[in-house]
């Protein structure tokens, strides 16, 4: 793709951010995706919240994919990974039923959370339109969160390993796709 010489590039974080960002992003739709799906078997009860997760997702990836195209920048080298977990991931999870659905978002979340709140911070003052679309987006995040939490009680030691699962794969998918 061609860089307009007109549009600012940014700094070389806020463009690494915006990659890895939209890649988790669709990791969140595709987890939320299988999950949705497989929830019609395990949880019905949770279909509608999770269609209102995907909406959001949807948002935040739409967000981050027209900054990357204002900016010139393709798709992180973790956008295939990202998206190949989260299937796995919201299937497996969503096998589990109710509770493991609502662990896996608790989870995710919370390290998507963490993670959003860094990165604004790093780039307050190196790029302060990438972390103005950053703050934009968290506020959602921690409420698919706080959401989630009144779907659970984590002192259940399956629904503990579900989360410690989560949170590793989310992890891992962050420090993968801010390398790659």
């Amino acid at each position: 793709m061609e860089v307009d010489p007109n549009i600012p590039p940014g700094s070389a974080l806020g463009n690494r951010v915006l990659r890895v960002d939209h890649a988790g992003e669709q990791g969140a739709i595709c987890v939320y995706r299988a999950q949705w799906l497989v929830a019609g078997l395990t949880a019905p009860s949770m279909r509608g919240r999770l269609a209102d997760y995907l909406v959001h997702e949807k948002r935040h990836r739409s967000m981050l994919g027209a900054a990357m195209m204002h900016r010139g920048l393709d798709q992180a080298g973790s956008y295939a990974i990202c998206s190949a977990g989260g299937y796995v991931l919201g299937a497996a999870t969503a096998l589990l039923g109710r509770r493991a659905i609502a662990a896996t978002t608790i989870a995710l979340e919370s390290v998507v959370v963490r993670h959003l709140r860094q990165q604004r911070a790093e780039l307050a003052t190196d790029d302060p339109a990438v972390a103005d679309l950053v703050t934009r987006i968290v506020d959602d995040e921690a409420m698919q969160h706080d959401r989630s939490l009144d779907e659970m009680d984590l002192d259940r030691g399956w629904l503990r390993a579900v989360s410690l699962v989560v949170r590793k794969a989310s992890s891992a998918a962050i420090w993968l796709g801010m390398r790659l």
